[in-house]
C-alpha cells in the first residue's frame, strides 16, 4: 500500500509540474493519462514474463513515474511550438511527432539499456533487482510507444477546442493566468542563467579549474563513502539472542530472561514498545525444520521486541543502548542481535549475522584456538559489534562408563544400557515412537514413558535407573554396571568436509559492511 500511495503522489506532483509549465489542463490530462497506460502495459508484459506484483516491481514502477511523462511531455511541448508557428492542428501534430521521434527514441533507449546490467547479477541480488529493472525498462518503452500512438490521437481530440479558443483571443483561463505568472518568474531565472553562462564562457580557464577541483574533491571522498549490500531497514523489530553460561537449566534461563526483559522495558518506554516475546531453549525436531532459530541448548534463547508504528525513538538507537547496558548489567551472559526483518534475513542468506568467518581444520584444539584468536582481533575492529563464537564450549556433562564385562554377565549389551537410560531420561519416544489416534478426530498424539524429572535430582538417583532388555531374568540397576563422571563437552559440534569447524560471527554498528570486511581480510 505504501508503494502505491507513493506512486500516486509522484503522478500527482508530475501533473502539477506539467500544468505549471504548459498552462493547459487538457495537455496535463493527456500526459497524466500516459502514466496509467504505461503502467498497465508494463504489468501485462511482466505477467507474460512470469513476474508478479510485489514490492520490487511496484518500487520500479513508482521510480519510473517521473520518467514515463518525458516522451509525452516533450511531444506535447513540441506540438505547442508548431502551433505557435501558425500551423493547423493536424499538421502541428504530425510535424511535432516526426521532429522528436529519433531523439526521444534514443533517450528512452538510453534509460532502458542502463538496466540491462541487472541480468549479470547472481545470488539474492539477482532475484531482488531483476523484477524492478524489468518494471522500469518495460514501462519506459511502453511510454515511448504510447507517445507515438495514443498521445497524438488525444491531442487531436482534446486540443481542438483549446486551439479554437486561443484563436478567438479570449481572456486567459484560470490555469492560463497561473501559467503566465509562473512563466514570468521562470523567464527571470532563465535570464540570470544566460548571464551566468555568458560569464562562464568568458572565463573558461577559471571554470575548468573549478570543475577540476570539484572532480578531485569528489574522487577524494570516494573512500569515505560506505559500502553495504543493502540499505538498513528500520522495520520496528528487534531480535535479541541471549546466551546464559553453558549448561544452565531451562528454569534458571527463564529467570535470566525475565530480568533481561525488565532491563529492556527500562530502555524502551511503553509508548514505543508494543510487545515482547521470548523463545527459550532448543526447538523440538518438528519445529526445528521450520524455524531459523539459532538456539543451541536450554541455556540460550531469543527475545523478540516489536515497536509501535508511531514510535519516537529509532530502532537503531535502542539497539545501541542495549548493546551498551545489557552486558554491563548481566555479566557472564552473552548478547547479540539477529536480523529481525525479512529483507535482512534474506540478504544474510539465513545466517544470524552478516559476518560469518568459518575456521576449519583437522585438529580441533588448534582450530578452536585459532577461532578464539580471530574473535579477539575482530572485537577490536572499529565498527564490528556482537562478536561471538557460535559454537559454545565447556558445557557440563555426565559421562557414563559401562563395565561391559559385568553387563555381559548380566545379559545386557551396551545398546541395552543406552536405550534404558534414554527411555528414563528422554522418554521412550526417542527410542521407539508411539502414537495414539483419537477415534473422534483422527488426530495422532505421541505416547511416551519417562521417569518424572523431579525424581532425577542427583547422580545417586541416576544410579538407580533400572535396566531392561529382552530375555533379562533379573532386574539390574545402572549403578551396578557402570560409573558416572563429571566432564565438559561442546554445546554444539559443527563439521565441514569432516573437519571440525568454528564460526566467528559479528554485526556492524556505526560503520559500513565494506570497511569492516576490509579489516577482516587483513585478519584472516
Amino acid at each position: 500500500d505504501g508503494v502505491l500511495v507513493e506512486g500516486i503522489i509522484a503522478a500527482g506532483l508530475t501533473a502539477v509540474m506539467i500544468l505549471l509549465f504548459l498552462g493547459s489542463w487538457r495537455s496535463t490530462l493527456i500526459v497524466a493519462v500516459s502514466i496509467p497506460l504505461s503502467i498497465l502495459t508494463a504489468l501485462i508484459a511482466l505477467k507474460a514474463l512470469g513476474q508478479t506484483i510485489n514490492v520490487m516491481t511496484l518500487g520500479g514502477l513508482a521510480l519510473a513515474v517521473g520518467i514515463l511523462v518525458d516522451d509525452a511531455t516533450v511531444e506535447i511541448e513540441n506540438i505547442h511550438r508548431n502551433l505557435a508557428q501558425g500551423k493547423p492542428l493536424i499538421r502541428a501534430i504530425l510535424d511535432g511527432a516526426q521532429q522528436i521521434a529519433v531523439p526521444a527514441f534514443v533517450a528512452t533507449l538510453s534509460i532502458t539499456i542502463v538496466f540491462i546490467s541487472v541480468v549479470f547479477l547472481d545470488g539474492a541480488a539477482k532475484y531482488l533487482f531483476t523484477p524492478m529493472a524489468l518494471a522500469v525498462g518495460i514501462s519506459v518503452m511502453a511510454s515511448y510507444l504510447l507517445s507515438r500512438t495514443i498521445i497524438p490521437t488525444l491531442v487531436n481530440f482534446l486540443l481542438r477546442g483549446e486551439v479554437e479558443h486561443h484563436d478567438a483571443a479570449a481572456r486567459p483561463s484560470f490555469f492560463g493566468r497561473i501559467h503566465h505568472a509562473f512563466n514570468r518568474g521562470f523567464e527571470g531565472l532563465r535570464d540570470r542563467y544566460v548571464a551566468g553562462l555568458g560569464w562562464a564562457l568568458a572565463h573558461r580557464p577559471r571554470i575548468f579549474g573549478l570543475f577540476g577541483l570539484a572532480l578531485l574533491s569528489a574522487a577524494l571522498l570516494i573512500p569515505q563513502v560506505g559500502r553495504d549490500f543493502f540499505p538498513k531497514v528500520d522495520a520496528g523489530q528487534i531480535r535479541l539472542h541471549v546466551t546464559a553460561p553453558a549448561g544452565t537449566r531451562l528454569e534458571e534461563t527463564e529467570r535470566i530472561f525475565s530480568r533481561v526483559e525488565e532491563a529492556i522495558a527500562r530502555i524502551i518506554p511503553d509508548s514505543d514498545r508494543e510487545a515482547i516475546l521470548d523463545n527459550i531453549g532448543l526447538p523440538d525436531g518438528i519445529n526445528l525444520g521450520i524455524t531459523d532459530s539459532a538456539n543451541l541448548s536450554t541455556a540460550d534463547g531469543e527475545i523478540l521486541v516489536s515497536l509501535r508504528h508511531d514510535r519516537r525513538g529509532r530502532t537503531e538507537d535502542y539497539i545501541r543502548r542495549m548493546r551498551e547496558e545489557l552486558p554491563r548489567d548481566f555479566p557472564g551472559v552473552g548478547f547479540y542481535f539477529q536480523p529481525a526483518d525479512i529483507v535482512t534475513q534474506i540478504l544474510n542468506f539465513g545466517l544470524s549475522s552478516p559476518i560469518d568467518i568459518q575456521v576449519a581444520g583437522y585438529n580441533g584444539e588448534v582450530t578452536y584456538k585459532a577461532a578464539r584468536e580471530i574473535e579477539a582481533r575482530l572485537a577490536k575492529v572499529k565498527g564490528a559489534a556482537d562478536v561471538h563464537l557460535h559454537q559454545g564450549i565447556g558445557a557440563p556433562r555426565l559421562h557414563l562408563n559401562v563395565d561391559r564385562i559385568r553387563a555381559g554377565e548380566a545379559g545386557l549389551t551396551q545398546r541395552d544400557v543406552a536405550n534404558s537410560v534414554l527411555v528414563s531420561l528422554s522418554s521412550s519416544f526417542v527410542v521407539q515412537p508411539s502414537y495414539w489416534a483419537d477415534p473422534r478426530t483422527g488426530i495422532n498424539y505421541p505416547v511416551s514413558v519417562q521417569t518424572p524429572q523431579h525424581e532425577i535430582n542427583s547422580i545417586e538417583s541416576i544410579d538407580t535407573i533400572p535396566l531392561a532388555a529382552p530375555g533379562l531374568t533379573s532386574p539390574q540397576l545402572l549403578g551396578d554396571l557402570g560409573t558416572i563422571e563429571r566432564k565438559v563437552t561442546p554445546v554444539v559440534a559443527t563439521h565441514s568436509n569432516v573437519q571440525p569447524t568454528f564460526n566467528v560471527r559479528a554485526d556492524v554498528e556505526d560503520s559500513d559492511l565494506g570497511s569492516v570486511g576490509a579489516e577482516i581480510t587483513k585478519i584472516v
